[in-house]
This record gives structure tokens, C-alpha cells and sequence, in this order.
């Protein structure tokens, strides 16, 4: 029995893993991305939950945790480097508090997807998706380099800015939220050998919505940081916003300057009415994605795929009751985890001066109160929301009819 195809747009966090679980279940998968190979730089991310179950599937535990950034906690600082503040990453709960004990670089996180998944998984770089023409039974897919192609089923993980959401859902300002504020993230040099972030959040000036954060997240590992800068949108950019600002600001905003893999953009949230239409479908930022400020981004990535994998593997060929079970299945979890955004929108970039000050007055005292745990347990609940259970494979899908064993560990 022929083996259904599916197109994958986007390498990222969310394709590799749908790409991972898709051919482990019989499809005969292709991921195009428009970048020439995994994508560098980024933030570091954390995987609590459900997705760490499906990383633990993919036999990934023990690479993730080699990978593990170092950091361990954070450090709320003034504007002369004293701190204000300091949490470890054991101060809250099972998986870390606001610094997860399992915290990746993204970049690092996207090399490990892709090598666990690229076996009998086509990856084709530097290639971009042009035209998309649906049909009762398939998507006919046109491409800028590579010959037009025919696919049972597509899937669009290409971010935020998803081509493929714009092509079949609409305009992007018709189903994206503005949060109000943009984040400028970079690589820089070393400056400090410590192990904390160190976080410098000031309130609002006179006249702007929102204050504003320069942060400094630490490789102790590696000879670099990340710099990232957090500010209101009608500051416009960040030399504006952090004008005259003291602590690490000018070294930051030189960093920023020379930097080759400067990252900006705006915090923003898509809310699609649905996350699928006929034979093509969306996944991870690209169908719901939190903000940059805080969101569970990459945990509702990895869980989104290892749903719709199983969802499209059990119920082949009938894609409509497996996109419909995909979304029932994400929904409430996607929900919660893009309601805690606004927490990281009012930690970064803090709406008045009583915000900022209640915000420092609970990072002093939580590490003191024994109820401190109790703050992270909506976090731990949210994380762990979606069950990851096993899925029977359709016979119809190619991959024998056989139930997977439980767990998957792969060499």
C-alpha cells in the first residue's frame, strides 16, 4: 500500500517533530524550509510537561539535558548592577520556575529535531512553497527552485509569519494580536562568567504605555551571551527606547549594533478561527502562537505535533476528523498557555509604576515564604494538560495497523 504524502513547510521546532512522528507512522514526509539549513540564533526555551514526555519519546531526554544552557536563576538588577532579587531554578516547583531545569538554546534545540528526524524524512533547504491548489484528493504545491509537487496532506509550521496561513487563512493583521511590544534578541560577547539572567526592568517614562527590560541571559558554557531588549512599540526602536538608560544599556546597544543574528520583532499572538481548512493545516507559531514575552511557545510546538501526528496516523484518510481532533485536543491548552503572555508582558515591559513595584516586591519575597511553590502550580498544571498518549495506526496510513509500543526510545 502506498505510503500518503506530507509536505511539511517550516524546520523549526514544530515541523521537525511532526515530521519525526509522521514517519514513524507510516507517511512519507517532505519539510521545505526557506532558510538554508537549521535555523541559528534565538533565545533559550524551556520544555516542561507534555512535551518533555514527547521528547522522552523521541529519545531525546539525555541529549536535551547535555544541552541544558547552565543557567540557574535569575537576578533582578538596578541600574548600577546591584541586585534587587534572585531565584534560583529550584525555588518553585517540579520544573523550574520562571527558569525551566530544562532550558535550551532554540538553535540547539532545532539541531537535535533535525537529526533525530531527518531518517526517511526528505528536507529540502532554501526552498520556499509559491502556490498551494487544493483538490478533493490532494494539494498540487508549486515551489520557487524545486518541481511542483503533489501531497495527500500540508502542514504550515512556518512561524508567526506563516506563508502558508497568509495564502489560506487570510491576511496576517486579520488574525494576529498586537501585544504592544517588540523584543530586539542577540548574540554578544562574554562579559560576565556568572550563571544568572540578569534582568533591568524600569517603569514607564512619561507619555509610553509600557516601561521597559535590557536583559543579559549568560552561556557559562560558551564564550557569549544573549542580549535581549524588551520596549513598548511606540518608543519605535530600541536606541529610543533605552536612550540614556544606565547599567549594561550602552554595551547592550553596541552588542546590538555588530551583531550578525540581530532578531526583532513585534510580541504577537494568532488567534485563526480554525487551524486547519480541507487538506492543509497549521501547527506550532504559525497556528497559535503565545508572544515572545512568555507563552509556552515551544512546549505547545512539540505537544501540537505529536497530537496531530497521532490524530492523522489513526484516523487516515479521513483528515477532516483529524484536524477537527487536533484542535479539540490543543485547544484548551493553547488557551491557557497564550493567557500567561500577559504575565511576561507585565514583567517585561510593566504597565505603571505599582506593577513595577509589586513585581519587585514579589521576586524579594518568594524565595522566603514557604507557600512560594504554589505561584508555579497553574504553570505545572497548564505544562501538563495534554495527556501523551498512544495512538493506534490506521492501516490505511501505511504503517502496518500496528499500536506503538510505549515509551519510543530510539537509538
Amino acid at each position: 500500500m502506498d505510503k500518503p504524502s506530507a509536505l511539511i513547510v517550516g524546520a523549526g521546532i514544530a515541523g521537525p517533530t511532526l515530521a519525526f512522528w509522521l514517519n514513524r507512522r507510516g507517511f512519507e514526509v517532505t519539510v521545505v524550509e526557506a532558510a538554508p539549513g537549521p535555523r541559528a540564533g534565538g533565545q533559550a526555551v524551556d520544555i516542561r510537561g507534555s512535551a518533555r514526555a514527547v521528547c522522552e519519546r523521541m529519545g531525546l531526554l539525555e541529549q536535551l539535558r547535555a544541552h541544558h544552557t547552565g543557567v540557574t536563576g535569575m537576578s533582578l538588577v538596578d541600574e548600577r548592577g546591584g541586585e534587587i532579587a534572585r531565584l534560583a531554578n529550584d525555588v518553585m516547583g517540579d520544573s523550574g520556575g520562571f527558569i525551566a531545569d530544562l532550558e535550551i538554546l532554540r538553535s540547539d534545540l532545532a539541531d537535535l529535531l533535525y537529526a533525530r528526524s531527518r531518517d526517511g524524512v526528505e528536507y529540502v533547504f532554501g526552498d520556499t512553497v509559491t502556490g498551494l491548489a487544493e483538490d478533493a484528493g490532494g494539494v498540487d504545491v508549486s515551489f520557487r527552485h524545486r518541481p511542483p509537487g503533489r501531497f495527500r496532506v500540508v502542514v504550515g509550521a512556518d512561524g508567526v509569519h506563516s506563508a502558508v496561513r497568509r495564502r489560506v487563512f487570510g491576511p496576517e493583521q486579520d488574525l494576529v494580536r498586537d501585544l504592544g511590544v517588540s523584543v530586539a534578541i542577540f548574540r554578544m560577547p562574554a562579559q560576565d562568567p556568572g550563571s544568572h539572567y540578569r534582568v533591568h526592568t524600569l517603569p514607564a517614562r512619561a507619555g509610553e504605555p509600557r516601561g521597559r527590560t535590557a536583559a543579559i541571559y549568560p552561556l557559562p558554557h560558551r564564550n557569549e551571551q544573549i542580549g535581549m531588549l524588551f520596549f513598548p512599540k511606540p518608543a519605535g526602536d530600541p536606541e529610543t527606547a533605552f536612550a540614556s538608560d544606565g547599567w549594561e544599556v550602552p554595551s547592550l546597544l553596541e552588542a546590538m549594533r555588530r551583531a550578525p543574528d540581530l532578531f526583532v520583532d513585534d510580541a504577537l499572538q494568532v488567534h485563526p478561527p480554525t487551524w486547519w481548512r480541507g487538506r492543509i493545516g497549521l501547527l506550532g507559531d504559525a497556528a497559535y502562537a503565545g508572544s515572545a514575552l512568555g507563552g509556552n511557545g515551544t512546549s505547545t510546538a512539540i505537544v501540537g505535533a505529536y497530537v496531530l501526528a497521532g490524530e492523522l496516523a489513526s484516523r487516515w484518510p479521513d483528515h477532516e476528523a483529524a484536524f477537527t481532533r487536533y484542535q479539540a485536543g490543543m485547544a484548551e491548552f493553547v488557551r491557557r498557555c497564550q493567557d500567561m503572555a500577559g504575565g511576561g508582558v507585565e514583567f517585561h515591559a510593566p504597565g505603571s509604576r505599582l506593577r513595577y513595584w509589586f513585581m519587585t516586591q514579589m521576586m524579594r519575597t518568594l524565595p522566603l515564604v514557604p507557600w512560594r511553590g504554589a505561584v508555579m502550580i497553574g504553570m505545572q498544571k497548564t505544562a501538563n494538560l495534554v495527556a501523551i498518549r498512544d495512538y493506534e495506526v490506521a492501516p490505511g496510513s501505511g504503517g502496518g495497523g500496528e499500536p506503538e509500543t510505549r515509551p519510543l526510545v530510539l537509538s
